[in-house]
C-alpha cells in the first residue's frame, strides 16, 4: 500500500508542477479538483434542465427530440446538449483524480473517515446518473447500453422477472419505462448533491467554487469544444437488430466490455469486492492516531482564534466553567482533531519570549508542544556556525527536509507550518539565534491540513492574528512551499538565502526605529 501511495502522490506532484508552469498557485487544476467538481455539477443541471425542455419521454420520439435540438437548434439547444455531455465527462474524471490524490495523500483515514465514506458514493452515482443518461438518447449506444446494463442485473434475483426482456422487441417496450429512465436521471445526481453536501459537514470553510479564472477558463474549453466537436447520437435504436460497433463513452462506459463478456458472478464478484474494500480502506491498516488538542484554561481567554481557524471544525465555544471573567472557553471534540497544530500557532500566549512563567499557550499538542519546539530550536542554533545561518521550518506532511541539515542550516520539523507562531520568527532573530529564517511545507494551496500555508501567508502578512511584529526584518524571512517534490529547489534557494544573509551581516534589530513597510501588507490592504 505504502509504494502504491508513493506512485499515485509521485503522479500528482508532478501534474501539479507541470500545471504550475502554465497556471497560479490558487488557479492550478489539480488542487481545485474538489471545487471544479461543483463547478462541473451546476453546468450540467443548468444546462440538464434546459435540454429537458426539448426532450419527449416517448420511447418512439426520444431519439426524434434529441436530433432536434442537436441539428435543428444547434446554435442553443444542442450546444446546451453538447455541455451537459462535456460537464459529465469533466465531472468524473475530478472526481475519480479527487478521490485517488486524498488516497495518495492519505487524508482519508482517522478522523478524515467520513469524508471518504461520503466520497466514495458520491462517484458511484455520478457513475449510475451518467449510464442513466445514456439511455435516453436511444441511439445504438443507449440500446447497447440498455441490454448489457439489464443483463448484467438479471444475473441477481432481485426483479420477479427478467428486465432484459423490455428489450427484445419493439412491442415490449412502453413508454413508461422512459419515464422511469428520466425519472432515475433527475433523482440519483439529487441524492448525490446530498451526499456531496453531508461530504463537507466535517470541513471548515469548504472551497465549493474554483478561483474565478480557472472557472471561466474551464467553461470557456468545454463551449468551445462543444462547438467544434458537437455531441451527437448514433443510428436510432432498433431492436430488431444487435447493436454492431458502437463509440464507447470512456470516462463512463470502460467496463461495459467486460460486462458483456465475462460471466455475471464473476463480474458481480469482483465488483462487490471492490466496494468492499472501498468501504473498509481508511481502516487498512489502522491509522495510529496522535494526541488531540489540549485546552489550558488557565492561560485562555477565550479569544476564539483557534476556533477559527481550525480545518475540521473540531473546537467548538462554550460558556466558561473555571469561574474567570471571560464569556467562552474551547473544548476540542478528539473524534474531528487531526492534531495539526494550527490551533496551537494561531493561540495568542503561544509566545517563545516567556521567561518568568512555564510556555503553556491556552491550546497545544500534547505531542509537540510549544515548550518543546523552543528548545528544540535552542538546541539547534548551538550547532550553528558561521555567517549566513538559518533556522528551517517545516513540516511532516512535506518533504523530508531532514537532509538539509548542516552546520549553516538547522532543522525544526513541525506538524504542520500552520502550528508555528510569528513570534517564534520574531524569536530566532531578535535573539541572534540565526540569521535568518526559512518556512517551507507543502504546495500552496495543497497544505495537508488544508490552511497551514494559507493562514501562515496571512500572519506573516499581518492581516490574520497572530501577526508578524513589524520590527522583524521580511528580508530575513523567506518562504518556499516546495511540496514533497521541491527538494532540489528547496536546497538551492536556502544555498541562495544563505549567501545573502552573509551579505547582510549580524541582524540587529535595535536599529529598527520605524517598521520597514511589508509589500505582502501593502498588498494586502490594497
Amino acid at each position: 500500500m505504502k509504494y502504491i501511495k508513493s506512485a499515485i502522490r509521485w503522479f500528482f506532484d508532478t501534474a501539479e508542477a507541470l500545471l504550475g508552469l502554465a497556471f497560479p498557485a490558487n488557479w492550478n487544476p489539480m488542487l481545485n479538483l474538489g471545487a471544479l467538481g461543483f463547478f462541473f455539477y451546476w453546468i450540467i443541471t443548468a444546462s440538464g434542465i434546459y435540454v429537458y425542455v426539448f426532450f419527449d419521454t416517448g420511447v418512439h420520439h426520444a431519439y426524434s427530440s434529441i436530433e432536434y435540438m442537436t441539428n435543428e437548434q444547434w446554435y442553443l439547444a444542442g450546444i446546451m446538449r453538447s455541455l451537459h455531455r462535456y460537464a459529465s465527462d469533466g465531472l468524473i474524471i475530478v472526481v475519480m483524480l479527487h478521490i485517488a490524490r486524498e488516497f495518495a495523500l492519505d487524508r482519508y483515514r482517522g478522523v478524515r473517515w467520513f469524508s471518504w465514506a461520503t466520497g466514495v458514493p458520491v462517484m458511484m452515482l455520478i457513475f449510475v446518473a451518467g449510464i442513466s443518461g445514456y439511455w435516453l438518447v436511444w441511439d445504438k449506444l443507449a440500446q447497447y447500453v440498455a441490454i448489457v446494463s439489464t443483463e448484467w442485473l438479471d444475473v441477481l434475483p432481485i426483479f420477479g422477472e427478467p428486465i432484459a426482456r423490455n428489450f427484445m422487441s419493439t412491442a415490449a417496450l412502453e413508454s413508461r419505462f422512459f419515464t422511469l429512465m428520466i425519472f432515475m436521471h433527475i433523482a440519483v445526481p439529487l441524492i448525490a448533491l446530498a451526499l456531496m453536501w453531508m461530504h463537507l459537514q466535517r470541513v471548515t470553510k469548504p472551497r465549493i467554487n474554483p478561483p474565478r479564472g480557472l472557472a471561466i477558463g474551464a467553461f470557456l474549453s468545454m463551449l468551445g469544444l462543444s462547438l467544434v466537436y458537437p455531441a451527437t447520437s448514433h443510428a436510432p435504436a432498433d431492436l430488431s437488430q444487435v447493436p454492431g460497433d458502437v463509440a464507447l463513452d470512456w470516462f463512463y462506459l470502460p467496463l461495459f466490455p467486460l460486462l458483456e463478456n465475462l460471466p455475471g458472478p464473476v463480474t458481480w464478484a469482483a465488483c462487490a469486492t471492490l466496494v468492499l474494500i472501498m468501504a473498509v480502506m481508511p481502516w487498512l491498516p489502522p491509522l495510529k492516531k496522535a494526541a488531540p488538542a489540549v485546552v489550558d484554561l488557565a492561560n485562555c481567554n477565550g479569544c476564539a482564534r483557534c476556533f477559527n481557524d481550525c480545518p475540521y471544525n473540531a473546537i467548538s465555544l462554550v460558556a466558561r466553567s473555571d469561574g474567570l471573567a471571560f464569556e467562552r472557553e474551547p473544548v476540542v471534540d478528539p473524534q474531528y482533531c487531526v492534531s495539526c497544530g494550527i490551533c496551537a500557532g494561531s493561540c495568542p500566549t503561544s509566545m517563545p519570549f516567556r521567561r518568568v512563567s512555564a510556555l503553556s499557550p491556552g491550546i497545544d499538542m500534547p505531542d509537540r508542544t510549544m515548550a518543546d519546539i523552543r528548545q528544540n530550536v535552542l538546541d539547534v542554533s548551538e550547532t550553528l556556525e558561521g555567517s549566513g545561518r538559518i533556522m528551517v521550518f517545516g513540516c511532516t506532511s512535506a518533504m523530508q527536509i531532514d537532509k538539509l541539515k548542516s552546520s549553516k542550516f538547522g532543522i525544526i520539523k513541525l506538524n504542520c507550518i500552520g502550528q508555528l507562531p510569528p513570534a517564534f520568527v520574531d524569536y530566532v532573530l531578535s535573539r541572534n539565534l540565526a540569521d535568518g529564517v526559512v518556512l517551507t511545507g507543502c504546495r500552496e494551496n495543497s497544505c495537508h491540513a488544508r490552511y497551514g500555508v494559507r493562514w501562515t501567508q496571512d500572519r506573516l502578512a499581518r492581516v490574520r492574528d497572530p501577526q508578524l511584529r513589524n520590527r522583524v526584518p521580511r528580508e530575513r524571512v523567506k518562504t518556499l512551499w516546495a511540496g514533497c517534490s521541491g527538494g532540489k529547489k528547496l536546497a538551492a534557494t536556502i544555498e541562495e538565502f544563505s549567501a545573502e544573509l552573509a551579505q547582510m551581516g549580524p541582524v540587529d534589530m535595535k536599529r529598527r526605529a520605524k517598521p520597514v513597510p511589508d509589500p505582502m501588507l501593502e498588498s494586502a490592504d490594497a
